[in-house]
């Protein structure tokens, strides 16, 4: 245990996807005291590692208490758009913690309040005092909650269904206790990452007939429980599902997380699949027992974005790295992204007994296969470099395929990703739709400072750093609707007036 304390005690800016960073800081330092503490009393710490501690502790309070310009970018920052023939309109705001949005119709929007467990409705603006759903979550921790949604387009009279991904808490709202972003205290662990089915009401006013189709691990996390779900041009559904940081403990090393003596799959670190009762499709990709039969892609340390290619069908997401290594992924059926055993072009190297990293870049991998020992599953189970990188990480995290020329035919069926310090990038795909039509500095497929990023960026300022960009999605009147982990939805429109 005493060798374990400090490696729990760390925490590092790129994870606070979803937290303030000097707020996360605070927390994180007065939850650090109240553990040393019980810790000392029941003679659990050396005086070594107190030492230690107390080191952290001092380095996390003076960070905490420096000015909020070093953690963001502008406390009153507006979205600027790179292409001056478009603009940026207000949608609604006054949200608590959005992570994602559904289109019911034109105008009509569901919301995800991550931290609440509430199912929002926006009818032509306006928010909906009564929310549809108000689902128990587990939400001590930036990550965890109420998390992915996607809606089935029925053109029948069946009710329209929902999807809906959250960390379910057993009775109520944060009963999860984890005084560090690593770390929680035994006992009070969330059910489970669930994957529900629900039926809008003949009102459209409420959730009804929830039905479980995915339970998923959420321990030990509480951090990389991904989230997104996507309704595929197959009708299948897809969720992305985080490593939820089982590289901690011996019990949650996986196969599916590239270890090679790791236990079977249960579902955590990868791109799961369903049809929309929960059933297997098919005999599965990567084998025919438990949970494997679900699993489209595995590898994967953790995404908030994922969608396919209007086009080619074919499916993308991002996936965020440690301390370096943010991806975009072409992700084809049995896909292997290569976590743990790949980063970027980087082969992971644990850093011990550090306070703010867990993983620094080792040794370079520019086509690692047959160089690193990678876990396969039957003829699918193949690695593939990624199609980007993030040397410097930015968090990316929602991605969106525009299927529309209503922003102007340049932008039709382009890839749009956005990243928590609220930046917006466009990227074009090749001919093919294989790969991304980079150029300049990026045709090495790396962004190795933000300087480089420049020539991607779409636009800027949506949401301060770490409080950014959650979602991005195409309305009903084809333009592009951007969510602000800050509480707003954007619409991005041609010449500034409403199409």
């Amino acid at each position: 245990m005493k060798g374990t304390l400090v490696s729990i005690a760390m925490f590092k800016a790129s994870d606070y996807k979803l937290l303030s960073v000097r707020d996360g800081f605070l927390a994180t330092a007065k939850e650090s005291l109240k553990y040393l503490s019980s810790l000392a009393i029941n003679d659990c710490l050396s005086p070594r590692h107190f030492l230690s501690f107390i080191l952290v502790l001092n380095l996390t309070f003076m960070i905490a208490f420096l000015p909020f310009r070093y953690f963001a970018t502008s406390a009153t920052a507006e979205p600027v758009m790179v292409d001056n023939e478009l603009n940026v309109e207000v949608v609604a705001e006054g949200l608590k913690s959005p992570s994602n949005i559904a289109f019911l119709g034109p105008n009509d929007i569901l919301v995800l309040e991550k931290d609440s467990g509430k199912v929002r409705r926006i009818v032509n603006g306006t928010i909906l005092e009564k929310p549809l759903l108000d689902v128990n979550v587990a939400n001590k921790k930036f990550e965890r909650g109420l998390l992915g949604i996607d809606i089935a387009s029925n053109n029948n009279s069946a009710p329209t269904q929902v999807f809906l991904y959250f960390t379910e808490s057993k009775i109520r709202d944060g009963e999860d206790n984890c005084p560090l972003n690593n770390y929680c205290y035994p006992g009070n662990d969330p059910l489970g990452n669930r994957l529900y089915r629900y039926d809008l009401d003949e009102m459209n006013s409420t959730l009804v007939n929830p039905k479980l189709l995915l339970d998923l691990p959420a321990t030990p996390g509480p951090a990389h429980n991904g989230g997104v779900v996507v309704i595929g041009p197959d009708n299948n559904v897809y969720v992305v599902v985080g490593d939820i940081l089982g590289d901690l403990n011996a019990t949650s090393r996986t196969a599916a997380q590239n270890f090679q003596n790791g236990s079977s799959p249960d579902g955590r670190a990868g791109i799961l699949r369903v049809t929309q009762d929960g059933k297997n499709v098919g005999d599965g990709l990567l084998g025919k027992n438990g949970i494997l039969n679900k699993y489209y892609a595995y590898g994967i340390r953790n995404s908030f974005g994922m969608d396919f290619d209007p086009v080619s069908g074919n499916l993308w997401d991002t996936e965020n790295g440690p301390e370096y290594g943010d991806e975009i992924n072409l992700v084809k059926p049995g896909f292997n992204s290569g976590w743990i055993s790949v980063q970027g072009y980087w082969i992971p190297t644990k850093i011990h007994n550090h306070p703010l990293r867990d993983f620094a870049p080792g040794e370079v991998m520019l086509r690692p296969n047959g160089s690193v020992s990678f876990v396969n599953f039957s003829e699918y189970g193949t690695y593939s470099s990624p199609k980007f990188i993030w040397y410097t990480p930015m968090a990316p995290t929602a991605l969106r395929f525009l299927n529309s020329d209503n922003l102007g035919e340049q932008y039709e069926n382009d890839m749009f990703v956005g990243d928590m310090y609220g930046n917006l990038y466009h990227f074009d795909l090749i001919k093919n739709r294989t790969d991304l039509d980079l150029f300049g500095p990026l045709k090495d497929r790396i962004a190795n400072n933000p300087e480089e990023i420049q020539g991607v960026k779409f636009g800027e300022g949506f949401g301060r750093s770490l409080s950014g960009i959650t979602d991005i999605e195409v309305g009903y009147d084809g333009c592009l609707y951007v969510v602000s982990y800050e509480g707003t939805i954007y619409r991005i429109v041609k010449g500034g007036s409403s199409p």
